[in-house]
C-alpha cells in the first residue's frame, strides 16, 4: 500500500530535487515547484514546471527516497512527464487506417489483405451454375431425370419452360426500351475520352504492377464496351467509380503483394542488475569532469 502522506524529510528535499532537475535540463528551463507526490513509503516525487517552449504543460519529475531509519535523502531519478494540460503528439494510427481515397500516386502500391471483405473467390464455371442462371440446380436435376424416364407425349415433364415476359419485357431487361441510343460516333468519342483519362498511357498505369483486366475490383461494362472498359469499385483507387480501360492499372490492384503486419514490439525490460555511474557535478577547472563517488551519487556526504 502506498502512503498518501509524503515523507517529511523527502518532502523537504526540494533543493536537492531542483538541483537534479537543473543538472538534466537546459539552463533556465526548470520552473517553479508545483507539488510533492508520495509514491510510496519514504519515496516522494517533486514536480517542477518545464519552461521549454515546445513542452507546454510538461513537468520535471524528480524522485527522492530515503532508507528506513535513515535521515539522509538520496536521489532516485529525474524524468520529464506530461501534465494534465500537456501538449502531446497525436495517437499513432496504422497506415491502413490513415489511408484515404485519393492518397495514391504513380508508383504507390496498396497491398490487399488476404481476407479483404470486399473480394471473394471468382466463379470458374465448373462448380455450380451462376446464382442468376435461368436454370437452377433443382430444375437441371428435374430435366435430367425426365430425359432418362419414359414419359407420355404432352407430359408436363417435357413441356418447355414458360416465358418470363413479352417482347417489351425482354427489351427492357436488355436496355433497349429507349427512344434513342448512342451512335457509333458517340460511342467512339466516349471511348477516346475514357482511354485518355484512365488508359494505358497515363503515369499511374505505367507504374502499376498489373492491369485492371486482372483486378478483382473491376466491374465490366455490358455490350461492346465490355471488351475494353469497366468500372473501378475500389474506394482507395484513384479511379473509384470511374470508367477505366482494361489496360489501365494502379497500385490498388487486388492482387498486389500482401505486406505482413509489423510484429508487436516486446515489452520494455528494465535491467536492475547493472549499475551505471552518473556524474552529478558540472564541469570544473580545466574542462575536466569530476566523477562522483558512490556515496556522493546517493546523496551521502
Amino acid at each position: 500500500m502506498r502512503s498518501r502522506i509524503p515523507d517529511r524529510l523527502c518532502a523537504e528535499a526540494v533543493d536537492l530535487a531542483r538541483a537534479a532537475a537543473e543538472e538534466t535540463a537546459l539552463p533556465g528551463m526548470v520552473g517553479e515547484h508545483i507539488e510533492a507526490v508520495a509514491d510510496g513509503d519514504r519515496v516522494v516525487t517533486h514536480l517542477f514546471a518545464c519552461n521549454e517552449p515546445g513542452y507546454r504543460g510538461w513537468r520535471w519529475g524528480v524522485t527522492v527516497a530515503r532508507a528506513s531509519r535513515a535521515k539522509v535523502v538520496t536521489l532516485d531519478e529525474t524524468v520529464l512527464l506530461p501534465g494534465p494540460d500537456a501538449l502531446l503528439a497525436p495517437e499513432w494510427v496504422p497506415w491502413s487506417e490513415r489511408l484515404r481515397p485519393g492518397d495514391m500516386g504513380p508508383g504507390d502500391l496498396l497491398p490487399t489483405e488476404a481476407d479483404d471483405i470486399r473480394l471473394e473467390p471468382g466463379f470458374t464455371g465448373e462448380d455450380a451454375p451462376p446464382p442468376n442462371s435461368p436454370v437452377a440446380e433443382g430444375m437441371a436435376a428435374d430435366v435430367a431425370d425426365s430425359e432418362e424416364a419414359d414419359v407420355l407425349p404432352g407430359s408436363p415433364a417435357v413441356q418447355p419452360a414458360p416465358a418470363r415476359g413479352g417482347i417489351a419485357d425482354v427489351a427492357g431487361e436488355l436496355g433497349m426500351a429507349r427512344a434513342r441510343v448512342l451512335s457509333r460516333y458517340g460511342l467512339h468519342a466516349a471511348a477516346d475520352r475514357w482511354e485518355e483519362a484512365f488508359g494505358a498511357k497515363t503515369p499511374m498505369a505505367q507504374a502499376a504492377p498489373a492491369t485492371c483486366m486482372t483486378c478483382g475490383f473491376l466491374t465490366p461494362l455490358t455490350g461492346s464496351l465490355r471488351q475494353a472498359f469497366g468500372v473501378c469499385a475500389n474506394e482507395f483507387a484513384p479511379a473509384d467509380g470511374r470508367v477505366v480501360s482494361l489496360s489501365y492499372g494502379c497500385g490498388a490492384h487486388s492482387e498486389a503483394a500482401v505486406m505482413p503486419k509489423p510484429p508487436r514490439p516486446a515489452p520494455p525490460v528494465v535491467d536492475e542488475t547493472v549499475v551505471e555511474p552518473l556524474a552529478l557535478r558540472p564541469e570544473r577547472d580545466g574542462g575536466s569532469v569530476e566523477e562522483a563517488g558512490p556515496a556522493e551519487e546517493l546523496g551521502h556526504s
